[in-house]
């Protein structure tokens, strides 16, 4: 079942956001990539304080090239709609600035924007009544990099979201075939 924009704008912006969506798989190299480097660099014989200290260098620099990817899938798929600030479009599309989608549930979040949102929703005390296209097609370290990023930028403070996250919410949902309502997606 396929759900229509209730206007020319909505359906306007709709089809704009998804002709935005590519494919990749960049965050999963940049990851492999950064991990690797840090493993070969640590020195042959090192003790657990020098492996505890080159896990940490790892961890850093998997969450850097993560906001990175993050940043990159943001700018590609969410910044027609949200905008590059993430204060949305007043009256078409809700801003991401301390929206409790964004930094409530996490398992919420990755479900939404798996497979979209339809239907009047209040963030910050405005009505939003537009439609959020799925992006089931990005990768699961793709949806965590974008979803780590929003939570973690344009002033919110929401801890990450894990590749292992996604895939969780991918497989518990794989049967749903159409977007969320937002009386759905906002039961516990």
């Amino acid at each position: 079942m396929t759900t229509t924009p209730k206007s020319p704008l909505a359906a306007a912006l709709a089809l704009a956001a998804l002709t935005a969506c590519s494919g990749g798989g960049a965050s999963d190299r940049a990851a492999a990539s950064s991990t690797s480097n840090v493993a070969a660099a640590q020195p042959a014989g090192a003790g657990a304080g020098a492996a505890a200290a080159s896990a940490t260098v790892a961890a850093s620099a998997t969450t850097n090239a993560a906001t990175q990817d993050g940043r990159a899938v943001f700018q590609r798929t969410c910044a027609t709609c949200h905008q590059q600030n993430g204060q949305g479009i007043r009256g078409a599309f809700p801003p991401l600035v301390g929206s409790p989608f964004v930094t409530g549930d996490k398992a919420r979040l990755v479900r939404l924007v798996l497979h979209g949102l339809t239907g009047q929703l209040v963030v910050g005390g405005a009505r939003y009544n537009s439609v959020m296209p799925p992006w089931k097609s990005l990768s699961n370290a793709e949806l965590a990099a974008v979803l780590t990023y929003v939570r973690s930028n344009f002033g919110n403070t929401a801890g990450p979201v894990t590749p292992q996250d996604v895939a969780q919410q991918r497989a518990a949902t794989a049967s749903r075939a159409t977007m969320w309502t937002v009386a759905e997606i906002e039961r516990p």
